[in-house]
């Protein structure tokens, strides 16, 4: 393919990245899409940063072999440590995920806005420092939440295990008197009834899917490659797992006739260099 009929590549570090796809077909129906999830690896939340951003060059050099016109990052961790630096290897256009800043800000009512997310992106501040630079007098609650995705990426949604996490990462953001809360990982809200039960529901919560879908919709028409009408198709790949992701796809995109495809992006690695 190429030109405006190209697909849009999509990528996580796993199954998260679903809700963001399903953002995307409903809001450009006529785009092809490619997401590719690396379920093998999940989660990367906790890895070191250098072999983060290894993982997603892996990822968009896999785009660049498939000819996408546009990758979508739909994965707060890699947005956090990698965008920026990416952006000057790849001729098509990056889209990172959202903070969701600014429909936090328009819900608050208290001004506390709580910041749920794995640790790498925690540990960036990137959704602090975004929230502040809008509104200094923001008090912003981050809370790393490291046993979400694993449990998430094993098919489990709900259960005694989830929800014992929940509490352990809700419960003081609750306390603290949040009244927002902003979902910064793709993962979350594959889980949103759980975390609803927990933070009750007084607090709004915020997925950034949506506003990322809309950025990236806007990044293609400034770039004159929107696909005409007719309806796109949607090709599911994953390192691992195929089984799980198909049962899971099913739930969150029922509606869209989708492919699956196994693929390996450690062949997009490139040589070690000997010393």
């Amino acid at each position: 393919m190429s030109g405006s009929n190209a697909a849009i590549g999509v990528f996580d570090s796993g199954l998260g990245g679903l809700a963001v796809i399903k953002e995307l077909t409903w809001l450009m129906p006529q785009e092809n899409f490619i997401y590719f999830g690396d379920t093998a690896r999940a989660p990367y939340g906790s890895r070191p940063p250098a072999q983060i951003i290894d993982f997603m060059h892996q990822s968009l050099r896999f785009f660049a072999d498939r000819r996408v016109k546009m990758a979508v990052f739909a994965c707060n961790t890699m947005t956090a440590v990698g965008l920026e630096s990416a952006r000057a290897y790849y001729s098509f256009p990056l889209v990172g995920m959202n903070t969701g800043a600014r429909v936090a800000l328009q819900k608050t009512r208290s001004k506390n806005i709580g910041v749920i997310a794995t640790q790498a992106t925690i540990a960036s501040g990137k959704h602090g420092k975004t929230l502040k630079a809008v509104d200094p007098g923001v008090a912003v609650y981050p809370q790393a939440c490291p046993k979400f995705v694993p449990l998430i990426e094993q098919g489990e949604l709900d259960g005694p295990r989830l929800e014992a996490a929940a509490h352990e990462y809700l419960d003081p953001l609750r306390e603290a008197g949040i009244d927002t809360l902003i979902l910064g990982c793709t993962h979350y809200p594959l889980i949103s009834p759980l975390i609803r039960r927990v933070v009750g529901p007084a607090v709004e919560l915020i997925d950034p899917a949506c506003e990322t879908a809309m950025d990236a919709r806007r990044c293609m028409v400034k770039q004159g490659v929107l696909a005409g009408p007719g309806r796109g198709s949607v090709r599911l790949c994953f390192s691992a797992g195929l089984d799980l992701a198909e049962r899971l796809a099913a739930g969150v995109i029922p509606d869209r006739l989708t492919e699956f495809e196994h693929v390996d992006v450690q062949d997009y690695a490139l040589p070690r260099r000997i010393s």
